[in-house]
């Protein structure tokens, strides 16, 4: 493990309507990115298997660097790795693809998205390791975001030896361990004494299927395991396909399944339904949910029903509409975009400015369904003063 000195960031011209890393990379995608508070930035850090990528965003740029462990590269191979980086960062945002462009389709065809796509701008759909994600979802189960990262935190440091230290600072940066090293039958007590609960038995039996179908360790010239190469081969199969092979693991069902086919399988038409996205196309969307208000179970006719409704409100992108509308749902994104509404935009690096939208009352003044729903529903302010009847002919005009 090293302690290295800084090196100087690169720049990538890029605006926040293409990527908000402040909004991407907190909004339940990815669990393994730390952030680093800084005196006028702040720095995003993702520790790979042999560097740790930094970055930092102003209005108009992404600005990035990577550390390296010793021994440090030479110049000249450091001139290659950090083009590998660069290659990584586009492949890893996905910035071959138009954010911009999908916004303004999806604001065509959808009046409830087209009122909330300034303040939430610039989410997009990350293109993750399959592994790492698997492992993350599976962990998903009756948990919020905040646990599960500190989960996977926990796993890294515990199967994966540290690679660096930054000067000044005692965090060390893990890599996520292989599928191997999670394959051993003592893996799931010790993720159970971790905090992992039942997920701890989940991970370690699907690793120990990966691994005794696929195989173990990799070759010395080899990034991947055989396992994990062969988690990357299903991007080439269709949806139906992949998703068969993902539900044979422990710990994934439909919902699991979907997450990992849009988030690092390319499968970008699909929605993972649970009951928050459930809730979302009830109130926005007009689907029907119980007469007497009690919880829905989640059945695989409703799953399916759920999907193919905002399948055919965004089109071949839904999925990643759909990260949008539920980023916008969460409560840790109750104030977000609102803190400098009425001020002009600074170009500090590492500080999103504030997103456009009309002016609203103080968010601790209001809940958070309250918060989203003046965004979304402003159009339907009265709609108190007509029939139920009256009010669902009025929603249907706007579908």
């Amino acid at each position: 493990m090293s302690v290295l000195p800084s090196p100087a960031f690169q720049s990538l011209p890029l605006s926040l309507a293409q990527l908000s890393l402040a909004a991407v990379l907190k909004c339940g995608q990815s669990f393994r990115w730390s952030t680093v508070s800084l005196a006028e930035d702040t720095e995003y850090r993702l520790c790979l298997r042999d560097r740790v990528v930094c970055l930092r965003q102003s209005p108009t740029t992404l600005f990035y660097r990577s550390v390296y462990p010793d021994p440090q590269p030479t110049p000249a191979q450091t001139v290659l790795l950090d083009a590998e980086t660069l290659i990584w960062l586009k492949d890893y945002f996905q910035l071959g693809i138009d954010l911009a462009a999908l916004y303004n389709e999806w604001s065509t065809r959808d009046p409830v998205f087209a009122r909330m796509q300034h303040r939430f701008q610039g989410i997009r759909m990350l293109r993750q390791d399959p592994w790492e994600n698997l492992v993350s979802f599976i962990c998903s189960s009756n948990n919020n975001i905040s646990r599960i990262t500190k989960m996977i935190h926990a796993l890294c440091k515990r199967y994966s030896d540290p690679l660096l230290t930054f000067p000044g600072e005692e965090t060390t940066y893990h890599p996520f361990p292989p599928p191997s090293a999670l394959a051993e039958q003592s893996v799931s007590a010790t993720l159970r004494s971790l905090g992992f609960g039942y997920r701890a038995e989940f991970i370690q039996r699907t690793a120990q299927m990966l691994v005794s179908a696929h195989g173990g360790a990799a070759s010395l010239r080899d990034e991947f395991e055989p396992a994990e190469k062969w988690l990357i081969k299903l991007r080439h199969n269709t949806t139906s396909e992949a998703r068969e092979e993902l539900l044979k693991f422990v710990g994934v069902g439909r919902k699991v399944a979907d997450c990992i086919l849009l988030m690092s399988l390319d499968k970008k038409e699909v929605v993972p339904v649970d009951t928050h996205v459930h809730q979302i196309a009830m109130k926005y969307y007009g689907l029907k949910g119980s007469s007497n208000g009690k919880k829905v179970n989640m059945t695989p006719k409703l799953y399916e029903d759920v999907n193919a409704k905002l399948f055919n409100v965004w089109g071949d992108y839904a999925g990643w509409a759909h990260s949008v509308l539920f980023t916008a749902d969460l409560k840790s994104f109750a104030s977000y975009g609102l803190a400098e509404v009425n001020s002009p935009a600074k170009d500090v690096k590492g500080i999103s400015p504030a997103m456009s939208m009309p002016p609203l009352s103080s968010p601790s003044k209001r809940t958070h369904d309250q918060l989203l729903k003046t965004t979304v529903d402003s159009d339907f302010t009265t709609e108190n003063n007509y029939t139920l009847a009256e009010r669902v002919k009025r929603r249907r005009r706007y579908k």
